[in-house]
């Protein structure tokens, strides 16, 4: 919940809950001093007027209890009109208990300082006005007290500032305190949003120049497969060079099914094809394509984890992240390569660990960051990491870079899963 108007927008979260919170104490701490006043100290006061005033401040605070129940949005204009029925009922209060000879008059402060910290600039300054003219009309308008005389007196006003003092500075201490983190915990989701923004517009700039790229390379992808093909029909007799050509072959083969599928997806996130997976199977089949893409990785497989698995959404842009993950590994160390599963009915934990150079906590850091690359001897573009782990986020998931013990990299990826439903 946040407060608007056509004019501005206040970012602060649940400011009316805790206004009716505050005017809870408030009708509590009036009821006892009014009670406490007139039967403990013996001072009269105009007792049905006051409790009137407490009354209907219940029943204003009732109505809003049952208007947090609703789902529409609380204007700045309705919080503003909250604090000034606030501020009338001290008014007539004070009015009827010595206006500004009461210690309590000091109590204007409160709904200033909740406008300061909550409502535009003109809303705060009105009812600050408000205040200034409430506080200057009971200076001059007010019914007397019959007070002792003296000392007593003096010593009364005195212990009323005391108690004023004592219940101001919980207030603002408790209240104040937790509108003031509300609007910091506000704060960090706008810039937390504002990041996952330039990261989005980011990731739209790539799908662009990809969708671009992949229309490029086909003609010289064609190119090399015809010619890889009559190399490997000229020189049919050379069993190592036969080999060697049919893995080229079904290398730029792999290259025209991932250019095809990026063009017919476009970059848009989720594929309309995307499956249902039991998690075990999903990750046979892309250890099994990625196998076809680097036939020489030394790999080992573990999947642990209660039969049947769980599912999972395989869709193409998850695979395409966790492939580039494997890469990576493979890149770093080709022959020491482990892919480690576990999952139960709520998450998919998978480790990809490499006997590679790794990466200290400066590269594990910046691993969100477009264009950063930990291979730039490699002629690595950053790419890898940066699409990665935003598709994981953008699935619900998270990716973890962390060294491996005995040297090497170790990245923990983490998904959601559903449970498999059995009839």
């Amino acid at each position: 919940m946040m407060f608007t108007n056509r004019f501005r927008t206040v970012p602060v979260a649940g400011m009316l809950r805790r206004l009716f919170v505050l005017r809870l104490y408030a009708i509590a701490g009036q009821a006892l001093a009014i009670t406490g006043v007139n039967f403990g100290l013996d001072i009269r006061l105009p007792l049905l007027p006051m409790l009137v005033v407490v009354g209907l401040l219940a029943l204003l605070n009732l109505a809003t209890w049952v208007r947090l129940a609703q789902p529409w949005p609380v204007t700045a204009m309705e919080f503003f009109g909250q604090l000034l029925v606030d501020v009338t009922a001290l008014t007539v209060l004070l009015f009827y208990s010595g206006g500004s000879t009461n210690p309590f008059v000091s109590l204007y402060l409160l709904p200033i300082i909740i406008a300061a910290i909550t409502l535009p600039a003109l809303y705060a300054w009105a009812l600050t006005a408000i205040c200034v003219a409430a506080y200057s009309f009971l200076m001059f308008f007010y019914l007397s007290l019959d007070m002792p005389h003296g000392a007593a007196a003096f010593a009364l006003h005195v212990a009323g500032m005391w108690l004023n003092f004592i219940a101001s500075a919980v207030l603002i201490t408790f209240f104040i305190g937790r509108m003031a983190a509300s609007i910091r915990s506000r704060e960090r989701e706008l810039a937390e949003a504002r990041e996952t923004g330039l990261r989005n517009e980011q990731i739209v700039a790539l799908g662009s120049l990809a969708a671009g790229a992949a229309h490029e390379l086909s003609t010289p992808l064609a190119t090399m497969a015809v010619v890889a093909g009559e190399l490997q029909y000229e020189h049919g007799a050379n069993p190592a060079l036969a080999a060697s050509l049919h893995i080229l072959r079904n290398q730029v083969a792999a290259c025209k099914v991932i250019l095809t599928r990026l063009t017919a997806t476009g970059g848009t996130g989720r594929a309309e094809d995307a499956r249902w997976l039991a998690v075990d199977v999903y990750l046979d089949e892309l250890v099994a394509q990625w196998q076809l893409m680097r036939p020489t990785i030394g790999l080992q497989t573990c999947w642990e984890g209660a039969r049947p698995a769980p599912r999972i959404l395989a869709e193409a842009t998850l695979g395409q992240a966790l492939l580039s993950l494997f890469n990576n590994a493979a890149d770093a160390a080709p022959f020491e390569v482990a892919l480690e599963a576990r999952w139960d009915s709520r998450a998919l934990t998978l480790d990809i660990l490499d006997r590679g150079q790794g990466f200290n906590h400066e590269a594990a850091a910046r691993a969100g960051e477009v264009f950063f690359t930990t291979k730039l001897e490699q002629g690595g573009f950053g790419l890898g990491l940066f699409l990665a782990n935003a598709t994981i986020e953008r699935l619900g998931g998270s990716v973890r870079m962390l060294p491996r013990e005995g040297g090497g990299a170790h990245i923990v990826v983490c998904l959601p899963v559903h449970e498999t439903r059995t009839p």
